[in-house]
C-alpha cells in the first residue's frame, strides 16, 4: 500500500502496552494525568492528520477523503490523510502524536485509551457496524475441525484478533501450535488470501473486503458471521478517535471532521452504486488492485454505516480482550467517549442524538 507509512514491531508495542495497562488500570480517574488539561479552544487547527484503512469497513472514510467531504468541511484546515494496514499501527502513530485522528477498529480504540491511562484519546463517533467473518475451507464443518489447523487474523490485538481468540475460549478450544490446538497467526490480509489458496491456513477471521475475497475468489465458506455473536447483530467495526489535546484545543475542527463523515455516510447510502465505484477506485489506488464486482457487492452487503459509536458495547469489548488473553484487566472506561461534537452535528441535521452509555467525562 504505497501511501501507508507501515510501522512494524507491533508485538513489542502490545507487550509494552500491556505493562502500561497494568499500571493504568490500578489508577482511578482522579489519578490520571489528563492531557486535556491544557489550553482550551484555540480555534480552527492549521492541519488535521487523519488515519484510515483501505478497507470496505472504512468506506465512509475512503469516500470522505476521495470525494472531498472532509476537506470541504475543514475549510482552511489542511487535511493530511495517511493509510494503515491494521489498528495497532494506527494506535502507535496516534500515541506518538504523528496523527490527530484516525478511523480504527473498536479494540485498538480501547488500546489507545488504555495505554495512556485514559488520558490521550477520545472516541467521538462511529463509522461502521458489522463486516467481519470467520471464513474457512469447505471441509471445515464446525469449530472442532479447526484443531490442528491455522487461522489468520490481520494483526496481534486488532479487532478481529480479539474476536477470534475470545470465540475460541468460549468454545473451550485451546490456542497454540499443537495438533489438538488452533493456531492463530497474525498475517497481512493480502498474504492470508495467498496462503489460503496454497492450503497453508484453514481460514481467517477477517474484515471486509477480505472475508468476501476468500469466499468469492478462493471458495471459502462462512463459519462465523460476527454479527451473530451480538444482540441485534450490531457491533462497532470502525470508529473515529481523536487525540484528547487536539479535541480540547480545536473542537470546531473535530466537529467539521464529523460533519464531513455525516456527509460521506449519507452520500454512500444515497448513491450506493456510484459509491461502490469510487471506493473501489480508491482501493485500487491505495492497495494496487480493484475488487471484483462480486466481492465488492458482497462486502457492502455485510456492513452498515452508522455514526453511532455503540458506546454500550465497549465494556464487553474490554472484557473480551481480557478473555482473549490480550489485556490483563478490564480498565475504567469513563472518559473514553465524547459524543459532544457528534451530537452537535446530528442536532444541526435534525437527526436523533446518540448516547455515551455513561462512558463520558461526567
Amino acid at each position: 500500500m504505497t501511501t501507508t507509512p507501515v510501522r512494524r514491531g507491533s508485538a513489542r508495542a502490545v507487550a509494552v502496552g500491556a505493562a502500561l495497562l497494568l499500571a493504568a488500570t490500578a489508577c482511578s480517574r482522579a489519578d490520571r494525568v489528563d492531557e486535556a488539561d491544557g489550553p482550551a479552544d484555540l480555534g480552527a487547527a492549521a492541519e488535521l492528520r487523519l488515519g484510515y484503512f483501505p478497507n470496505v469497513t472504512h468506506a465512509a472514510a475512503v469516500a470522505g477523503v476521495s470525494e472531498g467531504f472532509f476537506a470541504e468541511e475543514l475549510g482552511d484546515t489542511e487535511l493530511v490523510p495517511q493509510t494503515f494496514n491494521a489498528g495497532p499501527d494506527a494506535v502507535g502513530a496516534l500515541l506518538g502524536d504523528s496523527l490527530d485522528a484516525t478511523f480504527i477498529g473498536s479494540n485498538p480504540a480501547l488500546t489507545a485509551f488504555q495505554e495512556s491511562g485514559g488520558a490521550h484519546t477520545r472516541l467521538v463517533a462511529g463509522a461502521t457496524s458489522g463486516g467481519a467473518q470467520l471464513v474457512v475451507r469447505a471441509d471445515i464443518d464446525g469449530p472442532e475441525d479447526l484443531l490442528g489447523e491455522s487461522v489468520a487474523t490481520p494483526q496481534l490485538a486488532n479487532t478481529q484478533d480479539v474476536a477470534a481468540k475470545k470465540w475460541l475460549v468460549d468454545l473451550d478450544l485451546p490456542s497454540g501450535d499443537g495438533p489438538d490446538q488452533v493456531t492463530v497467526q497474525n498475517i497481512r490480509n493480502p498474504d492470508t488470501l495467498n496462503l489460503f489458496r496454497e492450503g497453508a491456513v484453514a481460514g481467517g477471521w477477517l474484515p471486509e473486503p477480505w472475508a468476501s475475497r476468500l469466499v468469492v475468489e478462493a471458495d471459502a465458506e462462512v463459519l462465523v458471521d460476527e454479527r451473530d455473536l451480538w444482540d441485534g447483530g450490531a457491533f462497532p467495526t470502525t470508529v473515529l478517535i481523536v487525540r484528547t489535546q487536539y479535541l480540547r484545543e480545536h473542537p470546531e475542527t473535530v466537529e467539521a471532521l464529523v460533519r464531513g463523515l455525516l456527509r460521506s455516510t449519507d452520500w454512500v447510502e444515497e448513491d450506493l452504486g456510484r459509491a461502490k465505484a469510487v471506493v473501489n477506485a480508491e482501493l485500487d489506488r491505495l492497495a494496487g488492485a480493484p475488487l471484483d464486482q462480486a466481492v465488492l457487492d458482497r462486502a457492502f452487503e455485510n456492513i452498515d454505516l452508522d455514526l453511532d459509536p455503540l458506546a454500550a458495547t465497549f465494556p464487553r469489548l474490554a472484557e473480551d480482550a481480557v478473555t482473549a488473553g490480550l489485556s490483563p484487566a478490564v480498565p475504567d472506561l469513563h472518559g473514553l467517549v465524547d459524543v459532544g461534537p457528534l451530537n452537535n452535528v446530528l442536532a444541526e441535521a435534525g437527526r436523533p442524538l446518540v448516547d455515551d452509555a455513561g462512558l463520558g467525562e461526567g
